[in-house]
């Protein structure tokens, strides 16, 4: 017999007892500032340019989007967070400087180029990304004309405004920050995220800047990030399509007096970018639910992960999640894709905390029950395959018309 499925689903780090919430996204940071400004470049004339900046050294890691057909702003990115020495990420949105050839890689650097001269800084320190419509060039002229306006308006409390100004199709800024204490001492750690569209993990799904007072030593920090967005923003999905952008990047400034061991900053880390990840996937276009997709008795992590992904990108499984369907057929269906080994007569599959399969097989429930249970915006879902110890959840969105609708007039 199966045990009773949890109606709750872990999500992030489970001990945050080394954590209190705290306002001000990146600027909760002692040592950063701030600012998002209008630059023109998004035809709503709303807030399109956005900086964060150390004011002093710091470290800085970068982890990048895996699709082949990536945007310029990325490989400067990646070619600049390289040596680990990092002060300042610029991002505009509204265009993403993608599919722009060698002249959108001279926009990217000339954006850095910029700014660094503007900030007395190396240019190498400055990390750009890009967010919008694909295949358009940038409007030069007009975000290099932003520019001093942009670093005049930095401000230790313009976490915001930065966060504000990162939006494309997000109907809300995402912003996060965190205390950290343990025996060893405290820091900060905070963070902002833009992303509801060609959300698909394959790193990142969409921009994230995180900072901390922390001094972190380079390779220190970028092993700690890959590991935390492992864990979250490459387990989640609302479309199944991988951007040409992705980017998350890191700075830590190293002001903090006493900090708090490694071990508790990344618990840090790795909980910015879920409590983010969560916000990203309900904001994301047109969804209405989320499903809290958790695979146990899995063999491996790897494995929990394979098929957690699989029913997240499963169109019949996101359709029947946006009516309330209790289909668990399409969950089944869509592990069985993939080139994990499972045996389908030992799963059991529980919506909303009420088993609807048991050893592969259709289990006695409430059909009303089970609808009303998957009627909420956030839907736990768990999958045993009665295989082993290790588990893994994976966020996904329904699929509706009003998605369908808006990604149809994207560009026009």
């Amino acid at each position: 017999m199966t045990p009773a499925l949890r109606k709750r689903v872990p999500w992030g780090p489970t001990d945050r007892s080394v954590l209190t919430n705290v306002d001000g996204g990146v600027t909760a940071v002692d040592g950063v500032r701030a600012a998002g400004v209008m630059a023109g470049i998004k035809p709503s004339g709303n807030p399109d340019l956005a900086l964060v900046v150390l004011d002093g050294p710091g470290t800085v890691a970068v982890t990048a989007t895996t699709n082949t057909f990536r945007a310029p702003p990325v490989e400067v990115a990646v070619r600049n967070a390289a040596d680990g020495h990092g002060r300042a990420v610029i991002v505009n949105a509204g265009n993403a400087n993608a599919g722009t050839g060698a002249p959108g890689l001279a926009d990217a650097q000339a954006v850095v180029d910029h700014t660094a001269k503007l900030l007395g800084i190396a240019a190498s320190e400055v990390v750009p990304m890009s967010t919008g419509v694909i295949g358009v060039p940038l409007p030069m002229e007009r975000l290099l004309g932003a520019l001093q306006s942009l670093v005049a308006a930095l401000d230790a409390n313009g976490g915001r405004a930065a966060a504000e100004a990162i939006c494309t199709t997000d109907t809300v800024s995402k912003q996060v920050a965190f205390e950290v204490a343990d025996a060893t001492g405290s820091c900060r750690v905070g963070a902002m995220a833009k992303g509801v569209g060609m959300l698909e993990p394959a790193m990142a799904t969409m921009l994230c800047v995180a900072t901390t007072d922390a001094g972190v030593p380079a390779n220190v920090l970028r092993a700690m990030t890959s590991r935390a967005v492992e864990r979250t923003f490459n387990r989640i999905s609302v479309d199944g399509c991988g951007s040409t952008n992705d980017t998350v990047a890191v700075l830590a400034g190293g002001t903090a007096v006493a900090p708090p061991t490694m071990a508790s900053l990344e618990i840090a880390l790795e909980a910015a970018f879920a409590d983010l990840a969560l916000q990203m996937v309900h904001d994301g276009e047109g969804v209405t639910r989320v499903a809290h997709l958790r695979v146990t008795g899995a063999a491996t992590e790897y494995d929990a992960v394979a098929l957690a992904r699989a029913v997240a990108g499963s169109t019949l499984f996101r359709a029947a999640l946006w009516g309330a369907d209790p289909n668990w057929g399409r969950v089944l269906a869509a592990m069985g894709t993939t080139e994990v080994a499972f045996d389908p007569s030992l799963v059991s599959v529980a919506f909303g905390g009420i088993q609807v399969c048991r050893d592969g097989t259709a289990a006695t429930f409430d059909r009303g029950a089970v609808a009303a249970a998957m009627a909420a915006t956030d839907v736990p879902i768990e999958i045993d395959l009665a295989a082993g110890g290790a588990a893994a959840t994976f966020l996904t969105a329904d699929l509706t018309p009003e998605y369908v609708r808006f990604n149809g007039e994207y560009t026009t």
